[in-house]
């Protein structure tokens, strides 16, 4: 059960509310993530797993819900498993983690300082295919947010035909090829596979390649992502921001693709609310939070579709 060897404290500010956020993240002595409130009086323990992610509106992940969720915790959820912690409390003071420079890197680097002690994570090794379709997770939202999500496609000239599948694969590995298609010049359509398998090789391509990935947005939604509370903490330090032609950046870009290098950390971190290492492959074609949420839900609703093995010697 690897938890930390020391206290973490990361500060800044959420990317959605744009209020002030100062987390702690604190060794624990038995299995699981949890996330805490120090805010709210009285404020439970609330795990961070799948079965406890409240509404995603398709933007990012929350734990819990009001007044005692936790928004926007796929970053550090990725963090997490890179750094092979499965056993912290993390607190905080306000409804949403830290945006940082909108990546994994800085929470990575953060857990990675303070140490974590030996031991293996539990494994779920995914034994029967599972797939979810964008429409799916569309009838789940209230209609309110249907049509919203429908208006937003129309104007942007999407289809929801995207999906997300689980598929077995290698026992000890979760193996992530991810796309997105855009109609925005500058995305287009890009493909990026990465595979975690716990080992110091995978976290050093995770370093080189993936970690530093930033969210992306248009400058032009900002406006309109604000008036509904989101996007009020997003600005050119911690976003890719897109111009309004969509054929280039207001900032400078890691990599030609960095786009689909941030879906990875995304699917990563909404990976590990199933408790352990999913081991398999996960497959994600235009993907989203929503999406990578009803996967795990339906992956765990037939215990034919896995298994969970725990690797920790017994004591």
């Amino acid at each position: 059960m690897p938890t930390l060897k020391h206290t973490v404290k990361i500060s800044g500010r959420g990317i959605h509310s744009g209020l002030p956020a100062h987390m702690t993240l604190r060794p624990r002595r038995t299995p699981g993530i949890f996330f805490v409130r120090t805010d709210v009086p009285n404020a439970p323990q609330i795990p961070a797993t799948y079965d406890h992610v409240g509404d995603t509106k398709l933007r990012n992940t929350t734990i819990g819900t009001a007044p005692h969720q936790v928004q926007t915790v796929e970053h550090l959820m990725a963090a997490l498993l890179l750094a092979g912690v499965d056993a912290a409390t993390i607190e905080i003071d306000g409804p949403e983690t830290p945006i940082c420079d909108g990546s994994a890197r800085v929470f990575l680097d953060a857990i990675r300082r303070a140490g974590v002690t030996d031991g293996k994570m539990q494994r779920i090794i995914v034994r029967r295919p599972v797939t979810v379709s964008q429409r799916e997770a569309l009838r789940q939202l209230p209609w309110r947010q249907r049509m919203m999500v429908w208006l937003m496609n129309k104007i942007q000239h999407r289809r929801s035909d995207g999906f997300v599948r689980l598929s077995p694969g290698d026992a000890h590995t979760l193996r992530v090829r991810a796309t997105l298609v855009y109609p925005e010049k500058i995305i287009g359509h890009q493909t990026y596979e990465y595979a975690f398998d716990g080992s110091a090789a995978a976290g050093a391509a995770f370093d080189a390649d993936v970690s530093a990935a930033r969210t992306f947005g248009k400058f032009s939604e900002w406006e309109y992502l604000k008036r509904h509370g989101m996007g009020r903490g997003a600005d050119e330090t911690n976003v890719i921001a897109l111009n309004d032609a969509g054929d280039g950046t207001l900032n400078p870009l890691y990599w030609p693709d960095e786009f689909v290098r941030h879906k990875v950390i995304d699917a990563l971190g909404d990976m590990y609310t199933s408790g352990g290492l999913v081991c398999g492959f996960l497959e994600s074609y235009k993907g989203s939070h929503a999406l990578n949420n009803l996967v795990l839900k339906k992956l765990f609703s037939d215990p034919a579709n896995y298994d969970i093995v725990d690797d920790e010697p017994k004591r």
